[in-house]
């Protein structure tokens, strides 16, 4: 039995381990992952103007995002749901054919995020935005209203997945899995399913706006979300 100790302390470092005892034990690893399909969507939108003044600059980015503000009703999108409390205001240089620099107008830049909780209005929602003047759409996140709950559902099954391991391991070779020892903190992580679609992570307005009747309405595949946790368990031995 010290046999076994000595192996499964070469396979699990004492750094993933709180601590282990002098007499027989064993140390288990439980993994558990939840898979759910997201039924929300975090899009940051970000819009900038250059303009000869530093005050322009921000009243032309005001405009547009209180346009964009006062729309998102009709997205089901309260006020909760919205961060866009930001600005950032600063000088343009450039460099003439001599390098000499040269103030080139006053740039304003803010940042919104919006939780659109109908994933069906994602398409609508970014076509909006971008015909009110929204320069750039920085960031797609789906995630789940669940996210939480996921986590929690995630460790207990890492909990009952060191269990199962640890009393078959302890059967496989005639002992008996006593009580726990010590726990290591579980570790969680939740990432998309398919990774990240670089298509649609950023979306930026270039050259001259198209009638949007010759295009037809964008696809975005919805990524499902994995939700991970680890826990590493240390149990006594029982020996007949």
């Amino acid at each position: 039995m010290k046999f076994l100790a000595t192996i499964l302390l070469a396979i699990y470092p004492l750094s993933l381990i709180a601590s282990v005892p002098n007499d027989r034990h064993i140390v288990v690893e439980g993994q558990s992952k939840i898979t759910a399909a997201p039924d929300m969507v975090i899009v940051t939108f970000e819009t900038e103007s250059q303009n000869v003044t530093s005050l322009h600059a921000k009243q032309v980015v005001d405009k547009r995002i209180n346009n964009l503000l006062a729309g998102l009703e009709r997205f089901s999108v309260d006020d909760k749901n919205v961060t866009a409390s930001s600005i950032t205001t600063y000088a343009n240089y450039i460099y003439t054919d001599d390098d000499k620099k040269v103030l080139d107008g006053y740039i304003a830049s803010r940042t919104v995020k919006v939780t659109l909780k109908e994933i069906s209005m994602l398409n609508d929602l970014m076509n909006f935005a971008l015909e009110i003047g929204v320069s750039e759409i920085k960031n797609i996140e789906f995630q789940s209203s669940r996210q939480e709950a996921l986590r929690q559902e995630a460790v207990a099954n890492a909990v009952k997945d060191a269990k199962h391991q640890g009393r078959t391991m302890a059967s496989a070779f005639g002992a008996k899995l006593g009580n726990v020892y010590s726990i290591n903190s579980a570790t969680q992580n939740h990432y998309d399913r398919y990774g990240f679609n670089d298509a649609i992570e950023t979306i930026q307005v270039t050259g001259s706006r198209i009638e949007a009747e010759e295009f037809e309405p964008g696809r975005y595949l919805q990524e499902n979300i994995v939700f991970s946790a680890t826990v590493h368990v240390v149990f006594d031995l029982e020996v007949d």
